[in-house]
């Protein structure tokens, strides 16, 4: 018998909701998303976010049951993404889906965000099976994940400062490209020359497989300033690819390290970074030395929505985890 689970995510800045079926299938993803709003911020304004999410959160919902051709009574469960986030954001969601499964009388399945991200790749690849590394990195999460099962993650590094989304969005800003840095720094990095300025690639001791991002990105804000004050020319766009090569070249070889640890021969990318188009060239391009394949997901399900939580939600569902109504936001949940 099928499974259907509508998926619900309002952790940051998109709202989305989304109608799964048994896991893998995609019956519809609804995604409102706010960048617009908050471009002019330069960042996302949490209040502002969380406003929007009350406005959107019925209308994606309605739109997501609608696209799959489901009413809420042919759902099997509901599951909402409870941290970590933003509190007031995260707040709009799992409000939402306990007022939905309580009025329903539909079991509340709870997922970690992180985790969705990391269930997108089965979503992408239906053939994918764990075990396998998973390296997450987002505006505001880097970590390697050995996937041992549906259900089972262990962390095997993770950001001790910035993480590398967040790193992306600084540099953007001192560069003056805007809102989100991420997708204008790999354009702009295409026309410049990665190894126009060596910066520094941060190992935090010889067994860690921790990131650290703040020293990269001081160094880059440290050249500007050197270069502004010396009055000397800067390109913007080898600035952009050298800090990138920097940026990528600890994500890979930390993830390929990673795999090699745990015997593996299997790398997925997951998160809003996973869409950068060198992080991709380059980790495809370091496992491949070692006889690993590397998958990720399409840019729609690297980016936040509602479909990798119905994912996530559907393998919990089935190992029985689910949450009484008395579910609450948690914005700082550990992985």
């Amino acid at each position: 018998m099928d499974t259907y689970i509508l998926g619900i995510e309002s952790s940051c800045d998109e709202t989305a909701a989304a109608v799964v079926r048994n896991g893998r299938e995609v019956l519809s993803n609804s995604i409102n998303t706010q960048i617009d709003l908050h471009k002019v911020y330069g960042g996302v304004v949490p209040e502002i976010a969380s406003r929007k999410h009350i406005e959107n959160i019925d209308v994606v919902i309605d739109a997501a049951l609608e696209e799959a051709g489901k009413r809420l009574d042919e759902i099997d469960a509901i599951a909402v993404t409870y941290g970590p986030g933003l509190v007031g954001a995260l707040l709009v969601g799992v409000s939402e889906a306990k007022a939905l499964a309580y009025a329903a009388q539909k079991p509340l399945v709870p997922v970690h965000h992180i985790k969705g991200h990391i269930m997108a790749n089965f979503i992408a690849h239906p053939e994918l099976e764990p075990p396998f590394v998973c390296l997450v990195a987002s505006g505001g999460h880097s970590h390697i994940v050995e996937v041992r099962d549906y259900t089972v993650f262990h962390v095997l590094g993770r950001t001790r400062d910035d993480a590398a989304g967040e790193a992306f969005d600084k540099i953007a800003r001192v560069l003056g490209l805007g809102y989100p840095g991420g997708p204008l720094i790999d354009r702009l990095a295409k026309e410049g020359d990665p190894e126009a300025v060596r910066f520094p690639r941060v190992r935090m001791d010889q067994d860690s497989l921790d990131f650290s991002f703040s020293g990269v990105k001081t160094a880059v804000i440290n050249y500007l300033h050197k270069a502004e004050q010396q009055g000397a020319a800067v390109r913007k766009a080898d600035i952009a690819a050298s800090f990138q090569r920097a940026v990528t070249d600890v994500l890979c070889a930390h993830t390929v390290e990673a795999a090699q640890k745990c015997g593996l021969k299997t790398i997925t990318l997951a998160g809003g970074v996973a869409a950068n188009s060198e992080l991709r060239r380059r980790m495809a391009e370091e496992a491949g030395k070692w006889g690993m394949d590397v998958l990720f997901p399409p840019p729609v399900l690297c980016t936040d929505n509602a479909a990798m939580i119905a994912c996530a939600g559907y393998y919990a569902y089935m190992a029985g985890e689910t949450a009484d109504l008395r579910l609450n936001a948690v914005p700082s949940l550990p992985l």
